[in-house]
């Protein structure tokens, strides 16, 4: 006969609640909204620093000053190319080929040169992370020409990542508006303490696999629509909409469908995202300098009907996706965007976790039988 098992209370679904591991990388109040890297309150950093500041800030443990942020753009710059046989993988890629799964794709391929690839030792790791760092924004721009059937363009040794990924995406100099935005996004994206994706990056790092295998661990997380697709969806349906009453009327049809909103609510942060919060100065910024707040007016519409019917907040994806549509950034380059930012977040819980690793072996929850006996083939 069969033993019925129950689950012990203390086993949330989805691990919710349950800490993981100690790490001194990032801090989230869900109840506050706030979020803290290494210490600094994000909205000093995306104020007052850059991504290039914020990535050395995430792998070192402290902001750096004037020579080592310096000595870090170089070390970016040197590695903002791509081995040829990464490049030859991106034309061999279908133009059909999603953007997530080209970045996953030539990710993986960057591995077989690293002259790094064997150690995992802190300077190796480190020297890894700048090279991914560097190589993620020409990855994306460099497949997205490909795929419009234009040559890639090379890197301005002297430009930052936002600025450079913007003129290697549409072969122009953006404007430093736009270049402030992006880079201001990056920042806000950076990390996130044990998300799906980072949480997949640090198991696989936990096995003493290298840095890119765990990368690559993240990508395929970050790819699912519940992690990082969701300003897609979001930007899917102002389109569709087309315009703020008809916005209204398809969110309360949907919610009253028992359906969700994309860009609404979050596992962690039960107020107000402090990241969308940002994202929502820079949406607004971005569509009175362009003479277009048409997206980001129909967003905030959007906003007290979701609270009112279902008591939820925007998210980090609300406000990003009439950002970058503003910005003339294609919708299936959002989440590889959000992969350009969080791998620098990636590779300093990959640093952390190979500094002080156990592997991670959770237990499940067996809901089975019990007692089973196998019957001969010839007998079933």
């Amino acid at each position: 006969m069969s033993q019925a098992v129950t689950s012990p209370a203390k086993n949330p679904a989805g691990l919710e609640g349950v800490i993981a591991a100690p790490s001194e990388i990032c801090f989230i109040d869900g109840l506050e909204g706030r979020l803290v890297y290494r210490g600094y309150e994000i909205a000093d950093l995306v104020e007052n620093a850059t991504f290039e500041e914020t990535a050395f800030l995430l792998w070192k443990g402290r902001l750096p000053v004037r020579p080592e942020l310096a000595q870090l753009k170089a070390q970016i710059s040197v590695n903002a190319d791509l081995p040829p046989h990464t490049m030859a993988v991106l034309k061999a890629l279908p133009p059909s080929t999603e953007p997530m799964d080209a970045l996953r794709t030539a990710a993986s391929s960057l591995s077989s040169t690293d002259p790094d690839l064997q150690s995992n030792d802190p300077a190796a790791n480190l020297r890894k992370a700048i090279r991914l760092t560097a190589q993620f924004p020409i990855i994306v721009a460099a497949f997205h020409r490909l795929r419009r059937g234009h040559k890639p363009i090379h890197p301005d040794p002297h430009a930052s990542i936002a600025g450079n990924f913007l003129h290697m995406l549409n072969g122009f100099r953006p404007h430093e508006t736009l270049v402030r935005v992006l880079d201001a996004a990056l920042v806000l994206h950076a990390e996130h303490g044990f998300n799906a994706s980072t949480f997949a990056a640090r198991i696989t790092a936990a096995t003493l696999a290298d840095m890119h295998a765990a990368v690559i661990a993240a990508i395929g997380a970050l790819k699912g629509p519940l992690h990082g697709g969701a300003n897609q969806e979001v930007m899917q349906l102002l389109l569709e909409c087309g315009d703020a009453p008809t916005a209204a009327k398809r969110v309360r049809e949907l919610l009253d469908a028992g359906q969700k909103i994309p860009g609404f609510g979050h596992r962690v942060y039960k107020t107000f995202d402090p990241r969308a919060a940002f994202l929502r100065k820079m949406s607004r910024h971005l569509g009175e300098v362009a003479g277009n707040t048409k997206w980001y007016e129909m967003s905030e519409q959007l906003i007290p009907i979701v609270k009112e019917m279902k008591n939820k907040d925007p998210n980090v994806d609300f406000f990003s996706a009439s950002a970058y549509y503003v910005m003339g950034i294609p919708i299936d380059l959002y989440t590889p965007i959000f992969a350009i930012a969080r791998i620098a977040g990636w590779t300093a819980h990959i640093m952390e976790q190979h500094a002080n690793n156990r592997i991670i072996r959770p237990q499940d929850d067996y809901r089975g039988p019990f007692g089973l006996k196998v019957v001969p083939i010839h007998q079933r």
